[in-house]
């Protein structure tokens, strides 16, 4: 797509913003422009910004300095509602939704269609939420209650609730990190006819594939401050990356040369009636098992249920040797298991909580001593796992919200290694990571697997699957349909088994 020049008033534009929050400065002279019939990327590493534009754009802040121009006029947005009413619509990286109520009432809440006497036309709002799935070619049910949804069905609702306002400025934050393949191709297919229509669209996104496939022109974040503006067909791969990092990452998957050792995680063949069946696996210390699949081939399922946050009908899961009862988290974690969920907002963090007391929640015994708590351990633990993890932040005592996606993702991730589990089980671990922050993540499972640990790594990024497993299972719909050495993985057979077009590898049952 090529952008159009003839526009010379931006729909919507950020001039010299600068923002901050207590000591931390989140932007310093930012200036941005978004033009109709365009996609725009904003992309930097965590901590960059990225976030605090988002939240500028959408009413959520206002800038301390600089301006905001909407139609080449200034305005201040005090409140998200009225940002939506100007016609701006930000689809967060998390779904924000009211898991209790139906599909269409989450597409149209605060719009919702009126009759006569002020009561809600549930039939018109029915059928308008229909229209909109249509057009986006999605058979989500607008009856159907939210709760039990994908994020990947959570995440195209948010699209839908974008679409059915009739947004002309649309930001969409990491819209993709839960989507396969197919469905991030049909929103790109989506976002391309919006803005052949004029609207101006915001992408985020750390896939720079995504970047280089959907958008029109590039703004570079680092540290709060912009580094540069560039169209896509002129700057390389390199070169943005080392915009984005301040240097050259030359290696995202390290080599890995460590032999496994004896097997530490074995399932038996797990059962779960209309969710996955016949699961048998193993993992052996210091092996990385990747498990692939298309979004809802029970991938995640598999994982709590080997966990034990989910029920099993059947089957059984062993670690070093002892048997583990079923949906009996708190047995996993003293056996030794520790499970990085898919959704860190939902699974994974209590967001209103400390960073420093999420950092450890998981060892509550060892921080809170006879049931109290001792500040000083806590924030030790928190400080270390932070370190270690580059913890972008300004307090430990500072709310887990005040985070940027990847920061709280790494929280998670520090609060789980903080059991020093024997197995570890990371659901999409850097979904909405930055690519240095990747390779840092990537770097610590690769550590923690010459430590000895027995990794199982579920991610919806084949190259990560492919970069960092020693093994990899592929499941489609709740079977595990092949198992494929690292000579015998491939993109290609990977996708030949998760859409079910072969059983390959030992139908199922892991060596």
């Amino acid at each position: 797509m090529e952008a159009t020049e003839h526009s010379p008033v931006p729909l919507l534009e950020l001039r010299n913003v600068s923002k901050s929050f207590q000591a931390v400065r989140a932007l310093r002279g930012v200036s941005i422009a978004l033009r109709a019939g365009e996609v725009h990327a904003l992309a930097g590493e965590n901590g960059a910004g990225k976030s605090t534009v988002v939240r500028i754009i959408g009413g959520e802040h206002q800038p301390d300095g600089g301006e905001v121009l909407l139609d080449g006029e200034p305005v201040r947005f005090s409140a998200p509602r009225e940002a939506q009413q100007r016609g701006v619509a930000v689809i967060h990286q998390e779904p924000i939704q009211f898991p209790d109520l139906s599909v269409a009432e989450n597409v149209f809440m605060g719009r919702q269609p009126l009759r006569p006497g002020r009561r809600i036309d549930r039939r018109e709002m029915n059928r308008r939420a229909a229209e909109v799935f249509d057009r986006l070619g999605v058979p989500i049910e607008p009856t159907r209650q939210t709760r039990g949804l994908s994020i990947a069905d959570q995440q195209i609702i948010e699209i839908a609730k974008a679409l059915s306002a009739d947004a002309r400025i649309i930001v969409m934050d990491e819209p993709t990190a839960a989507l396969s393949a197919v469905e991030a191709e049909r929103l790109f297919r989506v976002a391309r006819g919006l803005a052949e229509r004029g609207a101006a669209l915001l992408f985020i996104s750390h896939r720079l594939d995504e970047m280089y496939a959907l958008c029109d022109r590039v703004t570079v974040l680092r540290d709060g401050a912009l580094v540069a503006t560039e169209r896509m067909t002129e700057i390389d791969h390199d070169t943005l990356v080392r915009r984005m990092v301040g240097r050259s990452v030359e290696q995202l998957f390290p080599e890995r040369e460590n032999e496994a050792g004896d097997e530490v995680l074995v399932v038996d063949g797990l059962n779960r009636a209309g969710v996955f069946g016949d699961i048998s696996f193993t993992v052996r210390a210091g092996e990385i098992v990747g498990l692939a699949g298309l979004v809802g081939s029970g991938r995640s399922e598999v994982a709590r249920a080997v966990f034990g946050v989910d029920e099993r009908d059947s089957g059984t899961v062993s670690v070093n040797g002892r048997p583990l009862p079923a949906a009996d988290p708190r047995t996993a974690i003293e056996n030794g298991i520790a499970l990085v969920p898919e959704d860190r907002r939902e699974q994974g963090l209590v967001l209103e909580l400390p960073i420093e007391r999420n950092a450890s929640l998981a060892r509550l015994p060892q921080v809170s001593p006879g049931g109290i708590t001792r500040r000083a351990r806590e924030r030790a633990l928190a400080r270390k796992w932070g370190e270690r993890l580059s913890l972008k932040y300004g307090r430990l005592s500072d709310p887990a919200t005040t985070l940027s996606g990847g920061n709280q993702q790494k929280v998670v991730l520090g609060k789980w290694l903080a059991t020093e589990p024997s197995v570890l089980i990371v659901d999409e671990p850097t979904r909405g990571i930055d690519i240095g922050a990747k390779v840092e993540v990537h770097a610590l499972l690769s550590d923690l697997a010459a430590q000895g640990i027995a990794i199982l790594l579920i991610s919806s990024e084949l190259p990560e699957v492919l970069g960092m497993a020693d093994r990899v299972l592929v499941m489609h719909e709740g079977r595990i349909t092949a198992e494929l050495s690292t000579e015998e993985a491939t993109e290609e057979t990977v996708m030949y088994a998760a859409t079910g077009n072969g059983r390959g590898g030992q139908n199922g049952s892991a060596a």
